[in-house]
């Protein structure tokens, strides 16, 4: 294999990739815009602190189910790499009642017991309350998040990425114009600091979804895919969903779940170390955001590529999809170590928050280029069918090895040494993932 990219397998990615990552990266502009608003309030630290809390617990209370657009995802792309329109169009249907009906359910839990589940978390009841509330009205916003997550994974299966871009732009656009009346209370809007970010969040999602729905029923769509000529309940189209969204389910839970662990472990060390790892987490979706959004050009043109039978050219997708990545991670990475205060002032301007998160941005600079690689490598293999292997090895290398690993090293070498388990965890999921992807054993399974 050759480091420069084939110019015609580059052409493809990056007609698919870059609407995803432009969107996914929206998505990064608008956490460091809000994190920055936030970060300007009278009391920055524990607003900081609490909106990481929020922010990751809100993910692990959506991430269970927003896999449904891996599941839609996968699924579309098979049936469009087969030519099998209608059956692409039944998948989105299917989808859409099941998040309707979970994206209700979990937005009552996150209104009513936001802070019960939070607590458990911060040991600082101010912090704690703060976070309950983020959550509180961030949850409102949860069933249309849902519902665009299904309508997403269909356009992401059709290759048609602009539609997402499109969403993402003004449901985020909606978002950070909301965060500033709500936030500081401009003009007649109540000042809600950080709780006005989480209901922010919620009149972005609606906005997004509303666009989706329009998108829909344009010709070109409808009468292509016929979604909403005869909607109704499949169970085995809904089992297959499910089958191949559990695993990803489980290991979105996964990761969220444990880095919410991995604050409150920075939060054991103090507020400030807390804040910090916030600040340096929201940082860090300057790498891996546009990452996942070369990961969906992976599973699009890998799950395009197996519907076609065409085997070669699934794993050459994923090759080629992994350089370019690596790429852009590398110049991220130089961006991290070299220039740390520079981008760590665009979350905040405590100088005490910024001095503490200096040496582990550059530490976390080093590290995203590993994982970068094994992301798109992760991303072939959910295409492939392969969902259960990757959720394997996520519990395998992050709760086995990160985080008792970070605790180890928090308790007898202070933040530092905590965010080193990050470089060993990124290596061995990346190995892992790479072992798996040069056997054939994923190219051939059922979808």
């Amino acid at each position: 294999m050759t480091l420069a990219p084939r110019e015609n397998f580059s052409r493809r990615i990056l007609k698919i990739a870059i609407p995803a990552i432009a969107g996914m990266s929206a998505q990064m502009v608008v956490s460091i815009v809000e994190t920055a608003m936030v970060g300007r309030l009278s009391n920055a630290v524990e607003s900081l602190a609490a909106m990481g809390l929020g922010v990751l617990a809100t993910w692990v209370l959506t991430s269970f189910f927003s896999s449904l657009a891996t599941g839609t995802h996968i699924l579309v792309a098979r049936r469009f790499g087969e030519r099998d329109y209608n059956a692409a169009g039944v998948v989105l249907n299917n989808s859409l009642i099941l998040s309707f009906i979970l994206g209700s359910l979990i937005a009552a839990l996150g209104y009513f017991f936001s802070y019960e589940f939070i607590s458990i978390f911060s040991s600082d009841r101010l912090v704690a309350q703060e976070a309950s509330e983020y959550i509180k009205y961030r949850s409102l916003g949860i069933p249309f998040f849902l519902l665009s997550v299904s309508y997403r994974g269909f356009f992401y299966g059709i290759g048609h990425t602009k539609i997402f871009l499109y969403s993402a732009i003004i449901s985020y656009v909606v978002n950070i114009v909301f965060d500033y009346f709500f936030i500081f209370g401009i003009g007649f809007f109540p000042q809600l600091g950080l709780a006005g970010a989480g209901l922010s969040a919620s009149l972005g999602m609606l906005a997004g979804l509303i666009f989706f729905i329009l998108v829909t029923f344009l010709p070109e769509y409808r009468k292509r895919y016929r979604y909403y000529h005869s909607i109704s309940i499949q169970m085995k189209t809904i089992q297959q969903i499910v089958k191949i969204s559990l695993p990803v389910s489980f290991q979105n839970v996964l990761i969220l779940f444990g880095f919410l662990i991995f604050v409150a472990i920075a939060g054991v060390l103090g507020t400030i170390p807390q804040a910090a790892t916030q600040v340096v987490i929201t940082s860090l979706f300057i790498s891996i955001m546009p990452c996942f959004g070369f990961g969906v050009a992976t599973q699009t043109l890998v799950g395009n590529s197996l519907g076609n039978k065409k085997i070669y050219e699934a794993r050459l997708f994923a090759l080629e999809t992994a350089k370019l990545t690596t790429y852009f991670t590398i110049c991220v990475g130089i961006l991290f170590v070299a220039l740390p205060d520079l981008v760590l002032h665009v979350v905040t301007n405590d100088r005490q928050v910024i001095n503490t998160a200096r040496p582990i941005l550059q530490l976390a600079g080093v590290a995203q280029v590993i994982y970068g690689i094994g992301i798109i490598l992760a991303n072939a293999l959910q295409a492939g069918g392969a969902t259960l292997y990757v959720m394997y090895l996520e519990i395998i290398t992050q709760w086995i090895v990160f985080l008792p690993l970070s605790y180890l090293l928090g308790q007898y070498f202070g933040l530092l040494g905590m965010w080193f388990a990050l470089p060993i965890y990124v290596i061995f999921y990346s190995l892992f993932a790479y072992i798996k992807f040069r056997s054939n054993t994923w190219t051939s399974m059922k979808v």
